[in-house]
C-alpha cells in the first residue's frame, strides 16, 4: 500500500506493509488500530533542540547540543547483574570540558556490555545531545547521543557549528503497554508527511473563526512537532492544547445528542392514564416535594411513545426506592413486570424486605441471587415466565440466558455506576419497549451530569424524608481515641449497634492497612460485654445474609465490615459509623458509608478514626466530610480529587478518564462551550451531524442494540 492509499481511517498494518509487527498488535489490545487513534498518543514532551551552546546555557529538563572534549572516564560495574554466564556489564560517566567554556558536565550511560564501554572509551573530542538532568546540584546527561570528531573539529569555532546545524524538534512519546517511546516514535515517523497536511476538520470554518480555534490539523502538528521550531512557542501550543481538549467535549457531545434522538425513536410500552394516590397509603409516611416531583416525571415519561431513559440521582437516604417501588406498582396494575437489578446480593436483600414489608400482598414480589438453590431459582424463573411475578429483585442473576419474562415493561437499576452500559441493555433486552429507570445515591456535579448522564433525562431528589435525624461527624485523632471509645461502649450500652469499617480483609505492609481479624480481635478486647462479629466480601453468601439478618435483629451490637455495607444495609437502630483508616477511602465512599446510620428516630454519629499521623493533604479532606453533609458539593470536591471515569468506554464507574486532555474541572468552560456548538450543528449542520450518527451508530453498544 503506498502512500496515495493511505488516510487517516487505514488500519496501523498499513504502515508496516503487511508485514506483523508487535508494536501494532500491542497498541490494538489498548484499542489503538487506525492512524487516526496514533493522532491521540499525546508525547510527553515535545521539545525544540537548538544549536550548539555554551555549557552555561543548560538548563534542567530542557535539550541541549554541545561540543567538548572528554577529560576522565569513570567505569564501575553493575554488581546486581548476577547469574553464572551472564555477560557483566558497566556503568561508564564520561566527564566532559566545554569547547567554549571552562564548565564541565558529566555524561553517563548504565548497563553496558564490554565493547559498548571500549567503544565509549575510545572518545576525546565529541559532539553530544541530549536532555539535561541534575544530579548533586550538577548537570548531568543520562544516554546522551555522541559523535565522534577529530581535534581538528572540535577546534573550529560556533559560527561553523551552527552554520551545519539546524534546530529541530525533539518528540518523547509515553510508554503505551510495554512499547517503548521509542518505538512509538518509529512508527509516527513512518507516516507520510503529506497526511499531517490533511487531517480531517468537520468543525465549520465559521465556528472555527467565531470560536478563534486553531484548525484540527494545525492543532496536531504543533503537539506532535510536525511544525517549524518557530512555532513551538507556548501560545502557539496553548492554543493547539485548548483546541484537542474543545474536540474532545464536542465530539462527546454530539455522542450524546446522536444516542438520546436514536434511542427516542424507538417504540416503547405506553401508558395512558397511570394513577398511583392509593399506593401512597402504603408508607408510613409522607412523600417529600422532591419524591413527588420525581415521581410525576416518571408518570409523563411511560405516558410518553418513547422508552424512558430516566436517571434519579438522590443523596444517601433521600427515598430513591420510594419512588422505584411505586413505579412498579403502576406498572403491576396495567399487567407489566419490574425488574430491579442490584450490584450486590445484600442490596437486593435489602431491598426485598422493604419490598416485601412495604407492599404486603398487593402485588406479587420475589428475588433472584446466586445463592439460591436450584429448586428456589427454578420456581421464580417458573413464575417469571407465568407473569404471575410482577416485581423481581436481584443481582446480575437476572441478565442471564434462562430468565424469562412474560410482560417485562420496567427496569430499574440501583447503584447504576456499578454496571456497564452493555448489562443495562441486556436487562432492558428482556423485552419489548422496556421503560429504563436508573438510580444513584452519588450526587453529580453539573459538569459530570453533562457528559456522563447528557442522554438521560434526570430526576434529582435532595430534600430528606422528615424522619431522617441528623447525623454528627468527627475526625478521632490519637489524642481522642479514648474519649471516641469512651463514647462508643455508651451508645452500645444504651443497646444501639455499630458499624466499625475497615478497609482490607488481608495485612497489606506495604500500604499499612488494619487487617478485619486484627480490629476484630482488638475490639473484643476493648468491649468483652458486647457480641461483635466480622463481615467482608470474600465470606460465603450465607454466611453474609446471616449476619445480615443477626445485625438486623439486634443479636449482633457491633458489626466489623469491609465497605460491603456502603450499601444495601438499613438498620434504624444503628446509630454508630466508625470509618479506620479513612484516608483510604473516596470521599463520595465515606458519605456513602455515613448514610448508614441516622436512619431511625435516633440521630447518626460518624468517626473518621486516624489514629496515626496523616499528611495535612488527607487531613484536609477528612475536613471536608467533617463539615459538609451537602453530597452535590462532596461528590464535586471528590471529582476533583479522583477523576471522571470513562463516560462511553468500558471504565464507567470512575478510575481513569476516556478523554485524553479535556477535564471535567479544570476545563469547564469548554466543555459548555462545545455543548452550545454541538447543539448548532445539529440544527445548522445536518451534513456533519449526519457524520456523526453513521459514526457512533457503529460502535456504540446502546444504538447496535437497538
Amino acid at each position: 500500500m503506498n502512500s496515495l492509499t493511505i488516510n487517516w481511517d487505514s488500519p496501523l498494518s498499513s504502515l508496516v506493509k503487511g508485514r506483523k509487527s508487535k508494536t501494532i498488535e500491542k497498541l490494538a489490545k489498548a484499542d489503538i488500530t487506525l492512524l487516526s487513534d496514533l493522532l491521540w498518543i499525546i508525547p510527553l514532551r515535545t521539545q525544540v533542540s537548538p544549536m550548539v551552546r555554551k555549557l552555561q546555557h543548560a538548563s534542567t529538563g530542557d535539550l541541549f547540543k554541545g561540543v567538548g572534549k572528554v577529560i576522565s572516564t569513570k567505569d564501575q560495574p553493575n554488581f546486581k547483574v548476577k547469574g553464572k554466564g551472564k555477560t557483566p556489564l558497566t556503568n561508564i560517566t564520561l566527564i566532559v570540558q566545554d569547547r567554549f567554556s571552562s564548565s564541565t558536565i558529566s555524561l553517563k550511560w548504565f548497563n553496558l556490555y564490554p565493547s559498548q564501554v571500549a567503544k565509549v572509551k575510545e572518545h576525546q573530542y565529541i559532539f553530544f545531545h541530549g536532555q539535561v538532568s541534575e544530579f548533586m546540584s550538577s548537570h548531568q546527561m543520562i544516554s546522551p547521543d555522541i559523535i565522534d570528531l577529530t581535534k581538528e573539529e572540535f577546534e573550529k569555532d560556533q559560527n561553523h557549528w551552527n552554520s551545519e546545524q539546524e534546530e529541530s524538534i525533539h518528540v518523547t512519546y509515553p510508554t503505551i503497554d510495554g512499547i517503548s517511546p521509542n518505538h512509538l516514535l518509529g512508527l509516527f515517523q513512518k507516516i507520510p508527511e503529506e497526511l499531517w497536511v490533511n487531517i480531517p476538520d468537520l468543525l465549520p470554518k465559521e465556528l472555527i473563526q467565531e470560536k478563534g480555534l486553531m484548525s484540527l490539523s494545525d492543532a496536531f502538528k504543533v503537539i506532535h512537532g510536525k511544525c517549524k521550531p518557530n512555532q513551538m512557542d507556548e501560545k502557539t501550543r496553548a492554543l493547539a492544547l485548548k483546541r484537542l481538549i474543545y474536540q474532545e467535549f464536542l465530539t462527546e457531545q454530539l455522542k450524546i445528542l446522536v444516542r438520546k434522538e436514536v434511542l427516542k425513536k424507538r417504540a416503547a410500552i405506553t401508558l395512558k392514564d397511570p394513577h398511583y394516590e392509593t399506593f401512597l397509603k402504603l408508607f408510613p409516611y409522607h412523600l417529600t416535594e422532591d419524591q413527588k416531583t420525581s415521581l410525576e416525571e416518571v408518570v409523563n415519561d411511560i405516558k410518553s411513545t418513547s422508552p424512558m431513559m430516566r436517571l434519579i440521582q438522590g443523596d444517601v437516604g433521600s427515598g430513591k426506592t420510594t419512588v422505584a417501588l411505586i413505579s412498579s406498582m403502576i406498572m403491576a396494575t396495567e399487567g407489566y413486570q419490574t425488574a430491579i437489578m442490584c450490584p450486590t446480593e445484600s442490596l437486593a436483600l435489602q431491598h426485598f424486605l422493604t419490598a416485601k414489608e412495604t407492599l404486603k400482598e398487593e402485588i406479587q414480589c420475589d428475588i433472584l441471587v446466586g445463592s439460591l438453590s436450584k429448586k428456589e431459582k427454578e420456581e421464580a424463573l417458573l413464575k417469571l415466565k407465568k407473569n404471575e411475578t410482577k416485581l423481581i429483585i436481584g443481582t446480575h442473576a437476572l441478565i442471564q440466558d434462562s430468565v424469562e419474562f412474560k410482560n417485562l415493561g420496567l427496569a430499574i437499576i440501583d447503584e447504576q455506576h456499578k454496571f456497564g452500559v452493555k448489562q443495562r441493555v441486556k436487562l432492558t433486552q428482556k423485552g419489548k419497549g422496556v421503560h429504563s429507570l436508573l438510580m444513584t445515591a452519588t450526587p453529580i456535579p453539573r459538569s459530570l451530569s453533562l457528559t456522563q448522564y447528557g442522554d438521560l433525562d434526570v430526576s434529582v431528589i435532595k430534600t430528606m424524608p422528615s424522619n431522617r435525624k441528623a447525623i454528627h461527624t468527627r475526625i478521632v485523632t490519637y489524642d481522642t481515641y479514648p474519649k471516641y471509645l469512651s463514647f462508643l461502649k455508651t451508645r452500645i450500652s444504651m443497646n444501639e449497634q455499630a458499624y466499625i469499617v475497615v478497609p482490607a480483609i488481608e495485612d497489606n505492609p506495604e500500604q499499612d492497612m488494619l487487617n478485619l481479624e486484627v480490629v476484630l480481635k482488638k475490639y473484643r478486647e476493648y468491649f468483652p460485654e458486647a457480641s461483635i462479629s466480622g463481615l467482608h466480601g470474600k465470606m460465603k453468601t450465607e454466611e453474609k445474609n446471616e449476619a445480615f439478618y443477626q445485625f438486623r435483629d439486634k443479636s449482633i451490637d457491633m458489626l466489623i465490615s469491609t465497605s460491603v455495607i456502603e450499601v444495601g444495609i438499613n438498620n434504624p437502630n444503628a446509630t454508630v459509623m466508625a470509618i479506620l483508616s479513612p484516608e483510604r477511602f473516596g470521599l463520595s465512599s465515606l458519605h456513602q458509608l455515613r448514610g448508614r446510620v441516622g436512619r431511625g428516630e435516633k440521630p447518626g454519629f460518624c468517626f473518621l478514626v486516624n489514629d496515626k499521623k496523616s499528611s495535612p493533604e488527607s487531613m484536609n479532606r477528612l475536613k471536608v466530610i467533617e463539615s459538609s453533609t451537602d453530597g452535590f458539593y462532596i461528590a464535586e470536591q471528590d471529582l476533583k480529587i479522583r477523576g471522571e471515569g470513562d463516560l462511553f468506554g468500558k471504565e464507567q464507574s470512575g478510575i481513569k478518564s476516556s478523554k485524553v486532555l479535556a477535564s471535567l474541572i479544570e476545563h469547564q468552560d469548554i466543555l459548555f462551550s462545545a455543548k452550545e456548538d454541538a447543539i448548532k450543528i445539529k440544527e445548522s449542520y445536518q451534513h456533519i451531524y449526519s457524520h456523526y450518527v453513521d459514526k457512533v451508530a457503529q460502535d456504540d453498544i446502546l444504538l447496535t442494540s437497538v
